[in-house]
C-alpha cells in the first residue's frame, strides 16, 4: 500500500492492529498483514466488497475471530493475553439484526452487561433511563416493552443503547443499520453521529454503503479482496483522490455529488458585496431543503436550495448563534468554489501530515545513526 494512501490518526491509539493476519485451514486469507490504528474518539468506517475481510477485522478486535499471526492491542493491552469474556464486556458490539433477547424487556436487555458487572439496581435503572433518552426513546414508554413490540429502527436504537450500557471505550458495529428502511436508516445515522460526538466513544463501523461511510466516518479504510488495505484517509480525500483503481471503482461515479453531503458553507463561498436581482426560471420550492440556508449548512442543502430557486442566488443567514441576519448570497459559481475549497483544504492537510511523518522518520533515522 502506498504511503500516500494513508492519513495519520489525530489522537492516541485505542485499537492497534500489528501485522494482523487471519488465514483459515483451507488456505483462504481473510486479512493479510494488517497494520491499522484507530484513534481515541475516532469513528473509523471499514468498507469494501463482500469477502474483503472487513467484518473479520472487526471481530478480531474482540476475539470473536482469533488471529493466525500478528497481534491486536486495545488500550495498550495485547488482547491475546486477555480473558475473552472480560474483553467483550468492555467492548460494545452492535450487529445488523441487533440480537436482542426476545424474552427480556427493553430495560432488561440494556441492563445485561451492567448486571454481569455487578452494578446495583438503582445504578442500572438510572443508566437504562439515560441511554433510552440518549437514543430518542421515552424510558417510561419503552423500558417495559419487549423486542417484538418495537419497529426495526426502535430495535436498532435499543441495540446501540445496550452496547453503550457499561460506557465502553470501544464500540464495534457490523452493518448496524443495514436492516432498516432507507428513511429510517438516514435518521439512525444522524442520531448515531450525534451520540458518538456527544460521548466521544471510539468506534469501528463496518458497512458496504460508501455513502454511509462518507457521512459518518472521520477516516475510512477501504479493503480489497484478500483483506488488503488499499486506502486509509478522510472522506474528502477518498472522494477527490482515490489511491488506486480498485478504490476508484468501489467509490464509483458521482464522487462530486457525494462531496456535497460532507462539505459546509462558509462566508468565503458567498457574495457579500451585492445582492443580485432575481432572474431566470421560476423557482421550484418543492426541491428546496427543509430549512433556510445558514453558514455551516451542508453543501447538499445548498445545492437543493439553488435547484429550488431555478439557479438564482440564494440568501444565507449567519450561524444559529449569530442570529437570522442575511450575511450574503450563494450562487452556482459559489457552490462550485465551495467544492474546490474543501478538496484543496483536504489536500493541504494531507500534504502537511505527510511532511510531518517524513520529518519524524528522518529524526528517528538520525537518532538511530547517532546511537550506532
Amino acid at each position: 500500500m502506498s504511503t500516500l494512501a494513508t492519513t495519520t490518526p489525530t489522537g492516541p491509539s485505542v485499537i492497534r492492529f500489528e501485522r494482523a493476519r487471519k488465514e483459515y485451514p483451507d488456505g483462504t486469507v481473510a486479512v493479510n498483514g494488517l497494520d491499522l490504528e484507530v484513534a481515541e474518539h475516532e469513528l473509523m468506517a471499514l468498507v469494501g466488497p463482500s469477502g474483503c475481510g472487513k467484518s473479520t477485522t472487526l471481530r478480531m478486535a474482540n476475539r470473536l475471530v482469533e488471529l493466525t499471526s500478528g497481534r491486536v492491542l486495545v488500550e495498550g493491552d495485547d488482547i491475546s493475553r486477555t480473558d475473552p469474556v472480560a474483553l467483550r464486556r468492555r467492548i460494545g458490539y452492535v450487529i445488523q439484526n441487533v440480537g436482542l433477547f426476545p424474552h427480556r424487556t427493553v430495560g432488561q436487555n440494556i441492563a445485561t452487561v451492567p448486571a454481569l458487572l455487578g452494578w446495583d439496581r438503582q445504578r442500572i435503572r438510572s443508566r437504562t433511563g439515560e441511554l433510552l433518552e440518549l437514543v430518542g426513546l421515552e424510558p417510561g414508554v419503552y423500558s417495559g416493552r419487549y423486542p417484538h413490540q418495537l419497529s426495526g429502527g426502535e430495535r436498532q436504537r435499543v441495540g446501540v443503547a445496550r452496547a453503550l450500557a457499561a460506557d465502553p471505550p470501544v464500540l464495534l458495529m457490523d452493518e448496524p443499520f443495514g436492516a432498516v428502511d432507507p428513511e429510517g436508516r438516514r435518521r439512525l445515522q444522524q442520531e448515531f453521529w450525534r451520540i458518538q460526538r456527544e460521548l466521544g466513544t471510539t468506534v469501528m463501523l463496518v458497512t458496504h454503503d460508501i455513502d454511509e461511510a462518507v457521512r459518518l466516518g472521520d477516516r475510512i479504510a477501504v479493503f480489497s479482496q484478500g483483506g488488503t488495505l488499499e486506502q486509509l484517509t478522510d472522506a474528502v480525500n477518498l472522494l477527490a483522490r482515490p489511491a488506486t483503481g480498485m478504490v476508484a471503482d468501489f467509490v464509483g461515479q458521482g464522487r462530486a455529488v457525494r462531496l456535497l453531503g460532507i462539505g459546509e458553507l462558509t462566508l468565503d463561498d458567498l457574495e457579500t458585496g451585492r445582492f443580485p436581482t432575481p432572474t431566470g426560471p421560476a423557482p421550484a420550492p418543492l426541491l428546496g431543503p427543509a430549512s433556510a440556508l445558514r453558514l455551516g449548512s451542508r453543501l447538499d442543502d445548498a445545492f437543493a436550495a439553488l435547484a429550488a430557486s431555478g439557479g438564482q442566488a440564494v440568501p444565507v443567514a449567519g450561524t444559529a448563534a449569530g442570529g437570522a441576519a442575511i450575511v450574503g448570497v450563494l450562487t452556482p459559481d459559489g457552490l462550485l468554489g465551495a467544492l474546490r475549497r474543501i478538496t484543496a483544504e483536504s489536500a493541504a492537510a494531507e500534504e502537511a501530515e505527510a511532511a510531518e511523518a517524513a520529518e519524524a522518520a528522518e529524526a528517528a533515522d538520525d537518532g538511530a545513526a547517532a546511537r550506532g
